[in-house]
């Protein structure tokens, strides 16, 4: 079964640059496979490691849904969804790529989400690790037939909003069908002495700060350049403050 690693935080905080570093440490040490999984519906890992995303698994669910008769003759409908779940999904030669989309619109959507998420999952027991970018009410993971996560990162930049909605998230996890191994905080955009009003705050949390990631001016370079955080230097500030974190909270 794989190991999985998991972000969830608002939005803006750059949750999404920090599952895309991790991806990259994992891959530069040789623990592949890696399945990617954007479970944020504003999905954009894809991007960040430079990816074009052309179906996602919300589109599959839709589409479906729009026309559940619509399978080819003498085709399963369970084996006809995992075929297009198999068809989205991104290979490339370090990880793999699996956007999860748009949440559901009206209508009954257990049959098939119970069909996607079985298969997803029985997909996931291939890969050595499953790196999954949520979105803050972590409506996917908890959705996850296995409902079990190694390692969650709650992400926050260096504000007390971010902080805040750390906290709102935490507090929610006894509500989610999820087992947490290992959880804790990662500060984003930061200096390395965190005020005493920020730290206060983390106290009142109640969880670690797993890391600080500082500023990095070469992850705007690259958003503005369209280019893959896959490609970032090995002394990237941003690459050389998560593999501190990943060696300290999550050795391979």
């Amino acid at each position: 079964m794989s190991k999985i690693i998991a972000f969830a935080g608002k939005g803006g905080v750059g949750k999404t640059t920090v599952a895309a570093l991790v991806v990259r440490h994992l891959a530069k040490q040789g623990q592949t496979p890696i399945l990617a999984v954007d479970a944020d519906p504003n999905s954009n890992l894809g991007e960040t490691l430079g990816l074009q995303v052309p179906t996602t698994i919300g589109d599959i669910r839709e589409t479906f849904m729009r026309d559940p008769q619509g399978v080819p003759s003498g085709m399963d409908k369970t084996i006809y969804l995992e075929t297009l779940v198999e068809q989205a999904l991104i290979e490339q030669p370090s990880f793999d790529l699996l956007v999860m989309g748009r949440q559901e619109g009206q209508g009954c959507y257990c049959m098939v989400n119970n069909i996607l998420n079985k298969f997803t999952d029985r997909l996931a027991a291939s890969y050595r690790y499953m790196v999954v970018d949520n979105e803050a009410g972590m409506e996917h993971l908890s959705r996850r037939t296995s409902g079990h996560v190694d390692w969650l990162y709650l992400v926050t930049d260096y504000s007390l909003r971010g902080l805040r909605a750390v906290g709102r998230i935490n507090s929610m996890l006894d509500s989610l069908k999820l087992s947490v191994d290992n959880l804790g905080i990662i500060v984003t955009r930061a200096p390395q002495q965190l005020n005493e009003t920020f730290r206060q705050e983390v106290e009142v949390i109640g969880l670690p700060i797993a890391g600080i990631i500082p500023d990095d001016p070469a992850l705007l370079d690259f958003d503005m350049e369209k280019r893959s955080l896959m490609e970032l230097p090995d002394n990237s500030p941003a690459v050389l403050a998560v593999d501190e974190i990943l060696t300290a909270t999550c050795p391979a």
